[in-house]
């Protein structure tokens, strides 16, 4: 049986003039709103820029801390120290998340036979999330030595990286028992009306959508974490920050601390983008109701 298309059919779709007017508006003012955004961002950009080079101490500030010279020297060896920031960064971002998750389940522990594992989880949160990082980095990696534990390490990368643990991992369990509470209860009900038990219930059922909908934040405190892993250089470990002090010690020029600067917000903006496009990503799946 041969099927025939009818002329109506055959005829391509042609808009109407309202909609094409509509549309030739709409690309008007989006063009306008991005010459108007593009115009003022270069009329503030130079303002500032004749406002700081007009300054008078803009020659000895250009000297001291944006000179090219002592920029091209610092370079190599800050990005060698980067390395092991880097390094820092994957072992306690693991880590991080897995002491995170076991603090978030402990305090989401039912019953009262896990109260002495709910107060001990609520304490240690309370504390490291109370406790300045810098202090947690002094008492961790000069404390821990003064003790003189036999079998304990004295390496300052060793000591300065389980200081960010305890530290962020006190903030990332906050966030999966966020992420745990906001499942709601009919799930877990639902699941042991199936026959699960309740560590089946939060492994099956509640840690998979909770995981899931703490992503963003997730995402964000590794960003953070990825900028205060400068901050064992306090304890002597030759990572970029350290490199550029060593460098800036030597002729009190600053340069170096600008350039390992940068190079820190160079690996903080691709992260911070990555953050917003998974953010925007489950909120649309949300609005469509893909994501439970």
């Amino acid at each position: 049986m041969t099927l025939h298309k009818t002329p109506a059919a055959e005829d391509a779709y042609v808009p109407s003039e309202r909609r094409i007017a509509r549309e030739r508006y709409r690309r008007g003012r989006t063009g306008r709103a991005t010459a108007i955004a593009a115009t003022s961002t270069l009329v503030v950009g130079a303002a500032l820029f004749v406002l700081i080079t007009n300054s008078p101490g803009w020659t000895r500030t250009k000297e001291t801390f944006f000179s090219a010279h002592y920029a091209r020297v610092a370079f190599p060896q800050v990005l060698e120290g980067l390395w092991l920031n880097l390094r820092l960064l994957a072992v306690c971002g693991a880590a991080v998340l897995a002491l995170g998750l076991l603090l978030a389940v402990a305090r989401t522990l039912r019953g009262p036979v896990f109260f002495p594992l709910r107060a001990l989880a609520t304490a240690y949160t309370d504390f490291f999330r109370g406790l300045p990082l810098i202090i947690c980095l002094l008492m961790v990696v000069f404390g821990v030595p003064a003790l003189r534990l036999e079998g304990v390490t004295t390496d300052p990368v060793l000591l300065g990286g389980s200081a960010l643990v305890l530290t962020y991992s006190a903030y990332v369990a906050e966030v999966f028992r966020a992420g745990i509470e906001s499942v709601h209860p009919s799930q877990r009900a639902a699941a042991r009306s199936l026959g699960l038990s309740s560590g089946q219930a939060l492994r099956f059922v509640v840690l998979p959508q909770a995981v899931r909908r703490v992503v963003p934040p997730l995402l964000n405190d590794l960003v953070s974490l990825q900028k205060d892993t400068g901050l064992v250089s306090i304890a002597g470990a030759v990572d970029a920050v350290y490199a550029a002090q060593i460098i800036a010690s030597k002729d009190f020029n600053y340069t170096p601390y600008v350039v390992a600067g940068l190079v820190f917000v160079a690996l903080t903006i691709p992260m911070t983008r990555l953050t917003d496009w998974v953010t925007a990503r489950m909120d649309r799946r949300r609005a469509q109701g893909g994501l439970v």
